[in-house]
Parts: C-alpha cells; sequence; structure tokens
C-alpha cells in the first residue's frame, strides 16, 4: 500500500494523538484524552458528534481509558481538533512523555480506601497537562488503585500508587474467640489467632481494611490510611514487577513529592529509549528509593 501523507506529517499527527489506520493510506484514529477514565454525558455527546461528523462513527476504548475516534480522513484532522477544543476536549496521549493518567473507580467502589478520582485528577493535571512540553527517555505511564484489589494494575505502571488501610491491633482486647471474626475476614488470610490472641503480621498484611470493626470487643478497631507506592512496572513485550518503595505515604502532598521527583529522576538520569523500570534496575532500587523519599 501506497502511503498518500508524507512520513513526516504522520509523525506529527502522532504527536496530536492521531494514530495511522494501517488498512488505509491516509486514515488515523484520535484519542480524545480523559482524566481518569470519567466523562460527563455532554462531553460523550461531543465525542459521538465529532465521529459523525468527522470520522467513521465509530468509538472504541484504550487500555489507558481513553476514547478512540476512529475513520479520520487526513484532511479532518485539524477540523476535529477544532471542533473538540470548543466543547473543552482534546486528544493527545502519546509520546515521551507523561500519558493520561488511569485509576480505578475507587472513589465509589465499596472496597476503596482513598478517593482514586480526584487523586488522579490532580495527578493529572499536574503531570500530564502541567509537563507536556517535557520530553522524557520514554513515555511514563501512572495508575491510581484504590485498594490492594489492583484492578488498574498499579504495580505494571511506571509508577503506581494504592490505597492502603493499616490496621492497630489491641492485644487486651483480644479474646482469642475460637470463631474469630477478623480472621474469618480476612481475604488472604495472613489474620490469626496465634496462642489466643489475633496477630495480623505486617510483612504479610496487604492492608486492604476488610478487618475493620470486625472484633466486636475492639481488638481492631483503629486504622492508619495511606499510600503504598510501586515504581518500575511495566507491561507489553517485556513486562516488569513494580516494586513497593517501603515507605506507606500518609498525604497526598507525600504521593505528589515523590510522583514529581521520580519523573525528574527519569529525565535526568534515564537513557533515551529506556523505560523507567530499566532505569531503576540500572541504578538500583536502593538509590532510586532514597532520590524519591528523602526527607519525607
Amino acid at each position: 500500500m501506497e502511503y498518500t501523507v508524507s512520513p513526516e506529517e504522520i509523525k506529527r499527527v502522532k504527536g496530536m494523538g492521531f494514530l495511522q489506520d494501517k488498512r488505509y493510506p491516509d486514515v488515523f484514529n484520535a484519542r480524545v484524552i480523559t482524566k481518569n477514565g470519567k466523562i460527563t454525558a455532554q462531553q460523550h455527546r461531543v465525542i459521538a458528534e465529532a465521529s459523525e461528523k468527522y470520522g467513521s462513527g465509530v468509538v472504541t476504548m484504550t487500555v489507558r481509558l481513553t476514547l478512540e475516534i476512529q475513520g479520520i480522513k487526513y484532511e479532518n484532522i485539524q477540523p476535529l481538533v477544532d471542533f473538540l477544543a470548543a466543547n473543552g476536549l482534546h486528544t493527545g496521549g502519546t509520546g515521551k512523555r507523561v500519558r493520561p493518567v488511569v485509576s480505578c473507580k475507587g472513589t465509589t467502589c465499596q472496597y476503596g480506601l482513598i478517593d482514586t478520582f480526584s487523586l488522579s485528577e490532580k495527578i493529572h493535571e499536574r503531570f500530564y497537562e502541567g509537563m507536556r512540553g517535557v520530553v522524557l527517555p520514554h513515555k511514563f505511564k501512572i495508575a491510581v488503585g484504590g485498594c490492594p484489589n489492583n484492578c488498574v494494575k498499579p504495580d505494571l505502571n511506571d509508577l503506581g500508587v494504592i490505597g492502603q488501610r493499616i490496621p492497630t491491633v489491641y492485644l487486651d482486647q483480644c479474646r482469642g474467640c475460637k470463631k474469630c471474626r477478623v480472621e474469618a475476614a480476612c481475604p488472604i488470610k495472613t489474620a490469626k489467632v496465634v496462642d489466643g490472641k489475633i496477630s495480623i503480621p505486617e510483612e504479610t498484611c496487604n492492608h486492604c481494611g476488610r478487618c475493620r470493626n470486625q472484633c466486636p470487643f475492639g481488638a481492631v478497631t483503629d486504622y492508619r490510611d495511606g499510600y503504598k507506592i510501586y515504581i518500575g512496572g511495566r507491561w507489553g513485550k517485556r513486562v516488569a514487577q513494580g516494586r513497593a518503595l517501603r515507605t506507606i505515604f500518609t498525604s497526598e502532598e507525600q504521593v505528589m513529592t515523590v510522583i514529581e521527583r521520580a519523573i525528574a529522576l527519569f529525565k535526568d538520569e534515564g537513557i533515551d529509549g529506556e523505560r523507567f523500570a530499566d532505569t531503576v534496575a540500572r541504578l538500583g532500587f536502593d538509590y532510586v528509593e532514597n532520590k524519591l523519599t528523602a526527607g519525607i
């Protein structure tokens, strides 16, 4: 197939969020940005209208929670951009930059421990929108998960945030019940009655908060809410499991500081073409962790 759009122009519009449809010489698919997969009914209507006016009338969803308008002829790219912009929407999400942030529905989910919508929107505005002009060694993906269920796979992103609820155990309140409600509520079976007292080992507890208020005698009623941060995850041709920083962070400000430091480290010490997982492996996890958490 002979392409009718120059390679330079294909590269340029890709930077705008328009990916060439390999089946046709002059047709592209446009990624419409969302902050975390959440858009309004009015925005849905705008995207539908844009798809009918300038595309094929088909809209698909990407794994990063953006919407993709299919079948846009090359000459319709700028009219589509203008139409979306007039309605507060934009295309993008490609290149060696911070990518649009994804999150689960932890804000509304029964298992959610943090306000994932709010946090992911703050991250999106500060690091995706605020750093669009910053070129990195490679793409940098961020995910926010509301609990250790890991629905959006934060540990397989360059940086992932997971809500935490860390229990405080009052052994003097524990009566060593033969049918312990805390033990029964633990989904990973780490909470157990040992020698007549409930035990929740810190090294194996995933801090999901399911044991909250299960004990009728008040042995496990208080918790410390926080955020676990994974760095160096990646999926694709080469999958890398992210590794958790050893600190459980207790504020959104601390999380934002760590993200800012991670992106700065990747920009300054990463090698062009390598993912953050490779940067962490090359520099050493302990070195990177210290750079990200010093003084926090």
